[in-house]
């Protein structure tokens, strides 16, 4: 089997002497969708943030394309092809669907934002924005303010801003928060798609979602990794069941 796109190995982080994460162990395979399911308070948004960057772990290590990234800044983990997005949205509303698409093209190629009005028009930026707004099924809103959009469509949006990043790797924090049946029935779909060319790590709560799309699933407990496995493994896991899950 092919190394993972991420390894995580006794992942340690702690507020005031509180446990967020204890000695959490995990990997991400190639094109594989990984879900990390719990309750709330279970450390899963501390894990996003320490694989991100914008949170250091008190000890352990994390390891991106086979390369120890654990004290490595957050821009330049998303410079190596790690993408994350929010469970609230971080969009500049005021600005067109596009705009905020080539801004994170920009941003990614390494480009001032001084020169930023002359750059909505340019070509080498709106023509690779537009491209992934495409893939998403985002083109006939190009135009539009952000603020105009549906709750659905932003959080879309916010995809195809990770997506101008050119990841390998995108962690999803809620994606489908705050989404009707409708709206989250096609970030399903979305997100089953975007597995062809990606790795996604998925904190979800939506159970019908995680276990229509998950190739894996990790359960998280008090900081605590409790179990890993294919989905029809997690669901008939009594520890599992007990813990969150469920008995019925």
């Amino acid at each position: 089997m092919a190394d993972p796109v991420l390894k995580v190995s006794d992942l340690n982080k702690s507020f005031d002497g509180v446990v967020a994460t204890r000695n959490v162990n995990l990997d991400v395979r190639e094109n594989e969708i990984h879900a990390i399911i719990g309750p709330n308070g279970a450390g899963k948004t501390t894990l996003i943030s320490q694989l991100a960057g914008s949170l250091k772990p008190d000890s352990g290590r994390i390891d991106f394309k086979g390369r120890n990234i654990t004290r490595m800044p957050e821009y330049r983990r998303s410079k190596q092809g790690l993408a994350r997005t929010f469970q609230i949205t971080s969009l500049l509303t005021s600005m067109s669907v596009i705009d905020n698409v080539a801004m994170a093209v920009q941003a990614h190629d390494g480009h001032s934002f001084r020169f930023w009005r002359p750059a909505r028009r340019d070509t080498g930026l709106r023509g690779p924005a537009f491209t992934v707004l495409k893939k998403l099924g985002l083109q006939d809103l190009a135009d539009q303010p952000v603020s105009t959009l549906s709750h659905g469509e932003r959080r879309q949006l916010e995809i195809a801003v990770a997506l101008a990043c050119s990841p390998d790797l995108l962690l999803f924090d809620e994606p489908m928060a705050g989404m009707g049946p409708e709206e989250s029935s096609g970030m399903v779909e979305t997100l089953r798609a975007l597995k062809q060319d990606n790795s996604i790590l998925l904190v979800e709560h939506d159970m019908g979602a995680v276990f229509a799309l998950a190739d894996r699933i990790s359960v998280m407990v008090y900081g605590e990794v409790i179990a890993t496995g294919p989905p029809d493994e997690i669901r008939a896991n009594a520890d599992v069941r007990r813990a969150y899950l469920g008995e019925d």
